[in-house]
C-alpha cells in the first residue's frame, strides 16, 4: 500500500536524522575523531538520499522552499502531511 511505503520511508528519514544529530553532537566534543566524522558524512549522505526519494514519491517534507520544488498541483496541501503519519 502507498501509505505503508510512505510511513516506512518517513521512518528511514527520521532514523537517519537521529543518527546525524547524535553524531553531530558527539563531534562537537570530539572534533578529531576521524571515524565519527566518516560516520557522520555517511549518515548525512544517506539522509539526503532518503529525503530525495521521499519527496520525489510523496511530496515535500517541509514547506517554505526547504523541501525542494513542488510539482503540480501544489503538493503541500495534499495530505497526509509528514507529521500526520
Amino acid at each position: 500500500m502507498k501509505l505503508d511505503r510512505q510511513r516506512a520511508l518517513l521512518r528511514k528519514v527520521q532514523e537517519m536524522e537521529f543518527v546525524a544529530v547524535e553524531l553531530n553532537l558527539y563531534l562537537d566534543t570530539h572534533p578529531c575523531d576521524q571515524e565519527a566524522l566518516h560516520d557522520y558524512n555517511c549518515a548525512v549522505e544517506m539522509l539526503n538520499k532518503y529525503k530525495e526519494k521521499y519527496q520525489a514519491e510523496f511530496g515535500p517534507l517541509l514547506n517554505f522552499g526547504f523541501g525542494g520544488p513542488s510539482r503540480e498541483p501544489w503538493q503541500w496541501v495534499q495530505g497526509p502531511w509528514p507529521w500526520e503519519l
